[in-house]
């Protein structure tokens, strides 16, 4: 774990510099606001559900995170909304599934949008998973994060307040809806 976690280190720090770039920024924009500072790998298992119809394996949430890596197995459950409509997110061998979460789409003014996924039950199984989050909110950083002032103009102004990862995680809640319309301007 620790080995795979250097990995998913070096590569999340290439995504965050090919991001920022795709933004218009320098390449260690998002690196400098400290968007990799913190890692956070979390396993899970979900073992074989004799009736899948009843019950969901993860229900539905966006990541409190800047960004999000996972390995799934070959068994699937992913799903993601998209237009109104949950689809599956096959696995594919060899690959990462990568999300955007809640704290990208808060910097990025929008640029980038978080998305809401849940994990269905299944009967193969059991379902295994590692995921890993680019976010800070389990240690203590009292850094504000807002709109990227870079990205901001007249015709582009802030959608969001600025808020600390900690009263952002808090303000979320359990319900599985983002925590966004909390600091919608």
């Amino acid at each position: 774990m620790i080995e795979y976690s250097k990995e998913v280190m070096k590569l999340g720090k290439l995504v965050f510099e090919l991001l920022s770039e795709a933004l218009g920024l320098n390449s260690n924009h998002l690196k400098d606001m400290d968007c990799t500072n913190s890692l956070l790998l979390l396993g899970h298992y979900y073992p074989p559900c004799p009736q899948p119809d009843l019950t969901l394996g993860l229900s539905k949430h966006s990541d409190n995170a800047f960004l999000a890596l996972l390995l799934q197995d070959h068994i699937g459950g992913l799903q993601v909304l998209h237009d109104n409509y949950w689809v599956d997110v096959p696995p594919v061998p060899g690959a990462l599934v990568i999300n955007v979460g809640d704290l990208l789409q808060l910097i990025t003014n929008d640029k980038f949008i978080s998305v809401e996924h849940r994990v269905l039950a299944n009967r193969t199984g059991p379902r295994i998973s590692v995921a890993c989050f680019f976010s800070s909110y389990l240690m203590s950083n009292p850094r504000v994060y807002g709109p990227i002032k870079e990205l901001l103009s007249e015709k582009n102004p802030p959608k969001y307040s600025d808020t600390t990862i900690k009263e952002y995680a808090i303000s979320k809640g359990s319900d599985g809806n983002s925590g966004l319309h909390h600091l919608k301007i």
